[in-house]
Formats: structure tokens, sequence, C-alpha cells
């Protein structure tokens, strides 16, 4: 089986007795559950590393594996919707993403996103992954902000991919915190699966129970109860940053899906914003450093601070 995106669930008193397909379709809301069932007599999931029927029933502490193909491929309209495009050349697209912005579509969500823009304003991506995902090398949330990079020819793309893979493409956010880390700088290794109490979300889980996820963390600025933080990805797991925010006991401002009080700033979504993107560019082997300022909503809190600070 090819190297794919895949997740691993250790069944817990939520899902003991249930059918694999119900289970699945509880944990995975965003597909069908056809599509689910589909990908178990297929071969995609597992259970305790054995093929199984959709039928079943599952044990505590069974071990499930889930493997996801390429995406269907779909009919997707280009759509004439601004984005911000900071470099652009034969090869590589590099785009500053605003906040509330969809990376690519999905089952049910098939316009708005990233990828409509894209097929508006650039004329080539790469196809390795599909038409449902043209170009995208690798995502940021739907709420976070910033620098991506996007591949107009599958050279570029698997040039791309493998600095990703191979951690010499750096990716490196800002983010506003709730208090403040113990260490002023260090490095979170944990695995990241599948939250135990809450499936929809993501959270560290045990050793065999998600995926290995390490992050670099450094305290930039402190506000008394906030404090300005800088993170580079060594991986790329779903949520990372946001949920080893939280693991440090200083969760982002705005992110209430993962543990942030409520804030007098008004925020809506987390204040995460990838403001540098260093990679090797694919065709000239030179290395290229990007930069994206902090959003106006972003500057506008730390003003606020700031001068609260200053008094």
């Amino acid at each position: 089986m090819q190297d794919l995106d895949y997740e691993i669930i250790k069944v817990t008193d939520k899902e003991k007795d249930e059918r694999l397909d119900i289970a699945l379709s509880s944990i995975f809301t965003e597909n069908t559950r056809s599509y689910l069932k589909k990908l178990i007599t297929t071969g995609f999931v597992t259970v305790n590393d054995k093929v199984v029927k959709s039928g079943t029933k599952l044990k505590i502490d069974d071990v499930i594996k889930i493997s996801f193909p390429k995406p269907e491929e779909y009919d997707l309209t280009p759509q004439n919707i601004d984005i911000d495009i900071v470099y652009e050349d034969s090869d590589i697209v590099v785009i500053n993403k605003a906040k509330g912005m969809v990376v690519h579509p999905a089952v049910g969500n098939l316009s708005g996103t990233l990828v409509n823009a894209l097929l508006y304003h650039i004329k080539d991506l790469s196809g390795i992954n599909g038409t449902i995902r043209p170009g995208i090398v690798h995502r940021i949330d739907k709420d976070t902000t910033g620098l991506l990079v996007v591949a107009k020819n599958d050279m570029a793309h698997n040039s791309l991919s493998e600095q990703i893979k191979q951690k010499t493409c750096k990716r490196c956010y800002m983010a506003l915190v709730h208090g403040a880390p113990q260490k002023a700088e260090g490095v979170v290794t944990t695995y990241i699966g599948r939250s135990k109490k809450d499936r929809k979300i993501m959270a560290v889980v045990s050793e065999g129970e998600g995926r290995i996820a390490t992050t670099h963390y450094k305290l930039v600025e402190k506000f008394g109860l906030y404090s300005l933080m800088q993170y580079e990805l060594e991986t790329g797991r779903t949520h990372q940053i946001r949920v080893h925010s939280k693991y440090l006991n200083i969760p982002i401002v705005g992110d209430f899906v993962y543990g942030a009080p409520k804030n007098p700033f008004k925020v809506q979504g987390q204040l995460l914003h990838a403001y540098k993107l260093v990679l090797v560019h694919p065709r000239t082997n030179k290395q290229m450093e990007f930069n994206a300022p902090l959003p106006e909503e972003f500057e506008r809190v730390l003003t606020i601070l700031r001068a609260k600070n200053n008094n």
C-alpha cells in the first residue's frame, strides 16, 4: 500500500461493542458512512493489524488504523476569491492565507476554499493529489493565517513533499497564548491522536495511539496574563501547534476547541499565524525565505497588551 495519511485509534468504553463502521462514522463525521465502509472493505482499515469486516464488534484496547487514499475526484468550480500571492514563478506559488478560509474542498464543502481560488487565479497546478487538492503540498487550519506553498507541477510537488518529509522545509508560526511556558524555550515531542474524551478533536496520547509529533517553541514577549510565542514545526500533524500549546498549559487565544478561556479581545478563532517559510526551490536548488506580517487583528491585540504593559 502506498504511503498515505493515516490515523490510529485505541478503542475505549465509548466504542466498546460497537460495529467498526458505526464507530468510525461517529469519529470521522466529515465522511459518509458509505465512504468509510468502502475503506473497510478495500483494506484501508485494520483492527490489530488485521483486515476485518464492517460489522466487526470492537473490544476495549483494540487498535484501529485507518488510512486515507487519494481523495475522490470532483469537478471543482474556479472562483474569483481574493488571495494574497506573496510569490509566484513557473514552479511554485506562495500564498498568505486569510483567516476563515478552508484550504481544500471536502465532501459537502466544494466551494469557497483556497483551491477554488487557486483554480481561478493560477493557470497550472500539480496533479499529484488529484483534482480535489491540486497543488496542495501542506495545509494550515481554517482559522490559522499565513504562509503555505503550492506546487504548479509534479516535479515541484515531489521536491517540496520530500523537503517536508526530511524536515528541511522550515515552517515557523507566531501565536498569542494564555499564560507562559515553564521554560522560555524548548522542544515538545509527543504522540498526537484522536482525543478519548472527544473523538472529533486531537490530543496528546500514548505511544501506539497516535503519530509522533515534534514542535520547537520559544517565548518572544510576555504581557502579564498573555505571551507571544514562536513555534517551529518538525512534523505536521493535524492541529499540532494547538494541541501542544494546550499540553504546555498555554492554550492559544481564541482557540476554544483546545482549552482557551474567554478573552476580552473578541477574536474569532485562534491567534496563530504562519509567519515564515523557508524552502529550497525545486528547480534552482536555491534556498528561499518568505515572511508574512501578522494580520491586522493579531496586531490590534498586541497593541492593546503593549499599551497595558507600559502603564
